[in-house]
């Protein structure tokens, strides 16, 4: 060891490591927040990138989606108008030819994203899903609520394609309720906009 160095030297010199450390320290904590940030940013991009593609995939096919519900649509009027005590053995089994084309179809629909809208009774009214066709008492269910779906509506992975057009219970409706007089006309109708956007909407108060 010099003779040269004093304890206050080594001193010195440890302060100075000390020093050197920390500074270490501190710039490799700011690098790991840098690393971190960057790789959350990431992230992020990636995910909103995945967004974006699933939403332009479902936009680009919810005209086709559309038309596919007429089809649908046509199938179930046919199902329901056909006589139901027809002892007609033709005519049974093209029924049931029918039922089960509509079976196909509404199952395509779900493996699709496509998923139907058809509240039950009782089911509260939902403008962003239900288009109100016509209002009246009913002493079943209370005011602002289903009391039948008219046509179905359906949604194309979490985006209304078509609302279900449904009868909803006037004010006064309940287990109070006087019978109905007559049925309203309906209020509530779309324009000619897209229906897609969004339903009716109805006075719900009691």
């Amino acid at each position: 060891m010099s003779e040269d160095n004093t304890p206050a030297d080594f001193e010195a010199d440890g302060d100075e490591g000390n020093a050197n450390i920390d500074s270490l320290l501190a710039e490799i904590q700011s690098l790991k927040e840098q690393v971190l940030r960057y790789a959350a940013e990431a992230e992020n991009t990636k995910r909103r990138a995945e967004r974006e593609m699933n939403d332009a995939r479902a936009y680009a096919i919810t005209k086709f989606a559309r038309d596919l519900l007429d089809v649908a649509d046509n199938l179930s009027l046919a199902i329901a108008s056909h006589p139901p005590d027809s002892g007609d053995a033709t005519l049974k089994s093209f029924i049931e030819g029918v039922e089960l084309t509509e079976k196909k179809l509404l199952s395509a629909f779900e493996k699709n994203g496509l998923a139907k809208v058809s509240p039950a009774k009782g089911e509260k009214f939902d403008p962003h899903k239900h288009q109100a066709m016509m209002e009246q008492v009913d002493a079943d269910v209370a005011a602002g609520s289903v009391i039948q779906t008219l046509q179905s509506g359906y949604e194309l992975l979490g985006r209304l394609v078509r609302p279900a057009m449904v009868v909803v219970a006037a004010k006064g409706s309940g287990a109070n309720a006087a019978k109905p007089d007559a049925t309203a006309a309906n209020p509530y109708a779309a324009g000619e906009g897209d229906a897609g956007e969004q339903g009716g909407s109805v006075d719900t108060r009691a």
